[in-house]
């Protein structure tokens, strides 16, 4: 198996369960895509056009206005980072995603993935689950927000995501957690 497709295919394999064939056919149509540090690969206002699995590397998926940007989300590990609302409702997207190193993509085009899921029906489940671990992350993410100050979110991300705080700049993490970099450096010190 070509080594660009090992994550993606053991993702699959742990992750949504496909039929050989199917899962066979699937890895064939993805395209390699090295990407540099600093490339804007999903624009607020697009489509999402492709199916991108993050094979390797850092992005940051954030919301834009004419003064503030604001991160949402950090992707990290071997997973897709597709804005799966834009990309099965054929909308524009109102989310931006930058790579925050050099990176390595896997991407499949949108009709060519609706063709293998008409071809197999193995994609239903697939979309179904990613909708609903969508969904669960978002309302997580939610009340966080709400009821959790941003020492308790930074504590949780020290717990849960330290492979953020080891790759993400600092004014990243602040804007995440949607405080000034003055204030995380006071809880940092503080946690420490």
């Amino acid at each position: 198996m070509n080594i660009e497709l090992k994550e993606i295919s053991t993702f699959f394999e742990t992750e949504y369960p496909l039929n050989k064939d199917g899962l066979r056919k699937l890895l064939s149509l993805f395209k390699v895509e090295n990407i540099k540090k600093g490339t804007h690969i999903l624009n607020a206002g697009t489509e999402e056009k492709h199916l991108r699995f993050l094979n390797k590397g850092v992005i940051r998926e954030y919301y834009a206005t004419s003064d503030k940007e604001t991160n949402i989300n950090f992707y990290t590990k071997p997973q897709f980072i597709t804005d799966l609302y834009s990309f099965n409702a054929d909308s524009k997207t109102k989310k931006q995603q930058e790579t925050l190193s050099d990176t390595q993509l896997l991407s499949i085009n949108k009709s060519a993935f609706r063709e293998l899921l008409k071809e197999y029906d193995c994609g239903k489940s697939f979309i179904d689950l990613s909708f609903r671990q969508l969904l669960k992350q978002k309302e997580l993410f939610e009340y966080n927000r709400i009821t959790k100050t941003a020492e308790e979110l930074y504590n949780e991300l020290f717990i849960y995501r330290p492979n953020w705080l080891d790759k993400i700049p600092q004014y990243h993490i602040a804007s995440y957690l949607n405080i000034t970099p003055e204030t995380l450096s006071r809880i940092r010190k503080r946690s420490s």
